[in-house]
């Protein structure tokens, strides 16, 4: 199983990036997917979550209004558009699959997690 994340990459404040997330060795409608992010000295945080089928999102409060997530499942890609980035939303973002819950905005314990891509927002 792989989740491969990209997208990241270094942006001033105010401006935007798409993260996306493509997998293999899983069937990928079967499964829940979430964004994480890490920032350097903290813990590992939930983003935005995205049910098999698309209906159903949430997002933490701190990018609601800001961040959409979005998935294609004839692609095996999920998305994660960012907006208005802050200098607060520099991390390591990761995307994460469990085919075991609707959705889902816990990190422990989740089936699979993808390599992350650094988010890198200047002042």
């Amino acid at each position: 199983v792989q989740l491969q994340a990209s997208g990241g990459g270094l942006v001033q404040a105010g401006g935007s990036l798409r993260l996306a997330c493509t997998s293999s060795g899983i069937t990928f409608e079967d499964y829940a997917l979430s964004w994480f992010r890490q920032a350097p000295g903290k813990e590992r945080e939930f983003v935005a979550t995205i049910s098999r089928t698309g209906g159903t999102t949430y997002y933490a409060d701190s990018v609601k209004g800001r961040f959409t997530i979005s998935r294609v499942n004839a692609q095996n890609t999920v998305y994660l558009q960012m907006n208005s980035l802050k200098p607060e939303d520099t991390a390591v973002y990761y995307c994460a699959a469990d085919a075991r819950y609707g959705y889902f905005t816990r990190r422990d314990g989740v089936e699979y997690w993808g390599k992350g891509t650094q988010v890198t927002v200047s002042s």
